[in-house]
């Protein structure tokens, strides 16, 4: 049964609905920055995704191919996820999404080294046809956080952030956004197939002790 992130590491992809402390330990990942209004139809962003999932089935399917990747074991492909943040703005304003500077992200397997990224980039170009120059190897160390699973419509989610800063600071915490640390989401639901009062996302502030 091929390894799912989801459910190995429920601590980081499953909180509960109500907020909760967690520390994240440095994760790898496949990146793509950008800038601008996610809900674009065909705009910087959704072809974002499209790169990151180019390269994350290029490498999740390399056993099959030529190239035998030291250390592979079949796995899941992890979920969609996202660091956003705005110029000026400490954490998101959801009515101005023209303003999101953003970073698109899949979570890497541990044993995907560098080299291994950098030939999956070149073998998804060849085989693709793709422009891949924006994708990037990130190596992020999250650290201590507040998160809390939200159910329903991104638009809404600020009822949830709320709830968590509620919490972190009756737990002796403070808001620690900055210019290396983001407002995160993790995409467990297809937008494209579930109602918008159905998604689940998972929402992750930085956080650090007052």
């Amino acid at each position: 049964m091929a390894f799912d992130f989801k459910k190995e590491y429920k601590e980081f992809y499953m909180p509960a609905r109500k907020p909760t402390i967690v520390a994240v330990p440095p994760m790898n990942y496949i990146e793509v920055r950008g800038h601008g209004d996610p809900n674009v139809e065909d705009g910087e962003y959704k072809q974002a995704i499209g790169l990151l999932y180019a390269v994350a089935y290029t490498i999740k399917m390399s056993k099959k191919g030529s190239r035998q990747i030291e250390g592979f074991f079949d796995y899941v492909v992890p979920p969609l996820e996202g660091f956003w943040w705005q110029d000026g703005v400490e954490g998101v304003d959801y009515s101005r999404k023209e303003d999101f500077n953003w970073i698109s992200l899949i979570r890497l397997p541990d044993f995907v080294t560098k080299s291994d990224f950098d030939w999956a980039v070149s073998e998804a170009e060849k085989k693709k046809k793709l422009d891949l120059s924006r994708v990037g190897f990130l190596t992020y160390d999250e650290g201590l956080c507040v998160q809390c699973m939200h159910i329903g419509s991104y638009d809404d989610e600020p009822a949830t952030v709320r709830l968590m800063h509620e919490f972190m600071e009756r737990e002796g915490y403070a808001l620690d956004i900055s210019e290396k640390r983001f407002h995160h989401e993790i995409y467990l639901s297809d937008a494209r197939k579930v109602a918008p009062e159905k998604l689940k996302t998972v929402v992750r502030h930085p956080i650090a002790a007052k």
